[in-house]
């Protein structure tokens, strides 16, 4: 039986970020009715002006859309914020506003709602490999604000079919250049000779944004409920290698400047999650070799 495109109908909160931008346009290409909320005013009708930390606002947009599924990508994304209480007001307390709402608006249950979290929340580990069973140890506003906001969504497990997602590094084109793989690109963008950077000499997950997108949607129309799963590849990269790949890919040798102040103490070599719950859950998945992810970033 083929389900029209009511049953397929999504609200992505938050789909003026990075993600959302990539995720609406996957979405779509797949038969979803897209719809979105953004901060900003934009003019396109299917998206709509939102600050989710207004109660009346988001109950408001999910009483006119009435979507069948719900991910929310809205938060505060850049550790480095100064401002500590916007972390909770958004990464925590707007998230409990969606789950009332959903709950308060006659005969209305959305199928799934996705709320992204963080592997930020999972702190310091005597592991390279994380996973889900791990206790978190957040050490920061962001990666605290997250896992609080995977406690308060746990309490409506029961009453809501909700996936809790924890992504680690991914990237693509259109990512803001205070984020690392970005801000290097920029710089052979920009033809600069020299950057200063941390430690190179690490191996961290990059993930291409189309990967992530390919498993918001897996997870988006499955029977998965009431899970926590990391979004991760266990395809780890050393940074000097994401610098050697741009200097072929760019056509020569940019000087790396290792800052101090970057370098952060007992840093861990290679850190990188576990698929294995991710993989049972929606099968094994592929993506493009890191080297294509870049030369994507620096051509556009």
């Amino acid at each position: 039986m083929k389900l029209d495109l009511v049953s397929k109908k999504v609200l992505i909160i938050g789909i003026e970020s990075f993600t959302g931008k990539h995720l609406s346009k996957f979405l779509v290409q797949n038969g979803f009715d897209v719809y979105g909320t953004s901060l900003k005013n934009i003019n396109i009708d299917t998206i709509y002006q939102c600050d989710i930390s207004d109660k009346k606002s988001i109950k408001n947009i999910l009483k006119k859309i009435r979507p069948n599924y719900i991910i929310n990508l809205a938060g505060i994304s850049f550790v480095g914020n100064a401002n500590r209480e916007l972390f909770y007001k958004i990464n925590v307390l707007a998230v409990e506003n969606i789950l009332d709402s959903c709950m308060e608006i006659i005969n209305y249950i959305p199928k799934k709602i996705i709320l992204a979290s963080s592997a930020t929340i999972y702190g310091n580990q005597n592991s390279n490999i994380l996973d889900e069973s791990m206790n978190p140890n957040p050490v920061n506003h962001y990666g605290i604000s997250k896992l609080a906001m995977e406690q308060l969504a746990k309490t409506y497990f029961d009453k809501l079919d909700i996936i809790i997602t924890r992504p680690f590094n991914y990237t693509g084109v259109g990512q803001e250049e205070h984020f690392l793989i970005p801000k290097i690109v920029s710089h052979f963008k920009e033809d600069k000779r020299e950057i200063e950077l941390g430690n190179i000499d690490v191996y961290r997950e990059f993930n291409d944004i189309l990967y992530v997108c390919d498993i918001y949607h897996k997870l988006l129309v499955s029977d998965i409920q009431s899970e926590v799963v990391n979004i991760c590849s266990n395809r780890v990269i050393a940074l000097n290698d994401v610098i050697k790949m741009m200097n072929r890919i760019a056509g020569y040798q940019i000087h790396v400047i290792v800052n101090p102040n970057f370098v952060r103490e007992n840093e861990i070599v290679s850190l990188s999650g576990s698929v294995d719950k991710l993989y049972s859950l929606i099968g094994e998945l592929k993506q493009i070799d890191f080297d294509r992810t870049l030369e994507k970033m620096y051509k556009d």
